[in-house]
């Protein structure tokens, strides 16, 4: 196959993935609204763990060669960090609703650009900086901190884009010195681990028609790993990352058509701030790549 053609496919596969998570995160959301977010994550964990193990268990030399790490310590953060951006993000989504989570959240490649200096030594310019700036004054538009009107709940999504941009600096920090299967098997194990000692506690019976969504949000959690998995196999991550931003477009859909959600004319022009102020860091990254 080209390598035009593996972009395409890397293209579809990423539209793909979106449209499982924001399915993803609208089953969430329904779930956290009867029971407690810590119960459904550990759960949806308890199958994300799985998955990565039958994942080792095809890869050459099984779990032990994929679990081998000389830096566990830093594994076993990222995957309880993970794990607990997510329980942040699903108790977001029960505050504020699908559309004004996923505008904030989605200012998380900026984050990751703005600490990618401090933490891990790479050159940030001043063009990435200003494109850092101009995502911050799309956030700003989003919460409206000084109309009067602000929900401090608003800060929920923009503290899980913070989790989330710091676990993948120590993602790429661990690349370094271990393989993308090592990351993902610990990525699953720990988070399950985590959740599991968190969320017994409050465990909750379920009803059976909830059982049937809660094995679709489990389903469409390892689907959507699959399909990002094939996708930076088929095409370079610069390729096809900018496509991660049709997330926020099908969350709204979603949102308005299921939840009942509005789109406020402020989380329209602060999101189109940040996603451009994202594509352009993007473009920044590959270009000095």
């Amino acid at each position: 196959m080209s390598q035009q053609n593996n972009t395409r496919a890397g293209i579809a596969l990423m539209i793909s993935a979106t449209v499982v998570f924001a399915l993803q995160d609208g089953i969430s959301r329904h779930l956290a609204g009867t029971y407690n977010t810590y119960m459904v994550v550990m759960i949806r964990y308890w199958f994300f763990a799985a998955f990565v193990i039958a994942l080792a268990l095809r890869t050459p030399g099984g779990i032990a060669a994929t679990a081998r790490t000389s830096q566990l310590g830093l594994q076993i953060l990222r995957g309880v960090l993970l794990a607990g951006e997510v329980c942040v993000a699903v108790y977001a989504f029960t505050i504020l609703g699908l559309i004004e989570s996923q505008a904030v959240f989605i200012c998380y490649p900026l984050l990751i650009a703005a600490l990618s200096g401090p933490v891990l030594g790479e050159q940030v310019g001043w063009r990435r900086w200003s494109a850092i700036g101009v995502g911050c004054v799309g956030v700003l538009i989003i919460l409206q901190p000084g109309m009067g009107v602000f929900n401090p709940w608003a800060v929920i999504p923009l503290i899980s884009a913070l989790m989330f941009a710091v676990y993948g600096l120590l993602t790429r920090y661990a690349a370094r010195r271990d393989s993308t299967a090592t990351s993902f098997f610990w990525t699953g194990i720990a988070g399950a681990v985590a959740m599991t000692v968190i969320g017994l506690w409050f465990w909750e019976p379920m009803v059976g028609g909830d059982w049937l969504w809660m094995g679709l949000l489990c389903l469409s959690g390892v689907l959507g790993h699959w399909l990002l998995i094939k996708c930076y196999e088929m095409a370079e991550a610069s390729s096809v990352q900018p496509f991660a931003y049709f997330h926020l477009m099908w969350s709204a859909i979603l949102g308005i058509s299921v939840f009942g959600e509005s789109l406020r004319p402020a989380v329209v022009v602060g999101a189109a701030l940040v996603i451009a102020a994202g594509l352009f860091t993007l473009w920044r990254e590959r270009r000095q790549s």
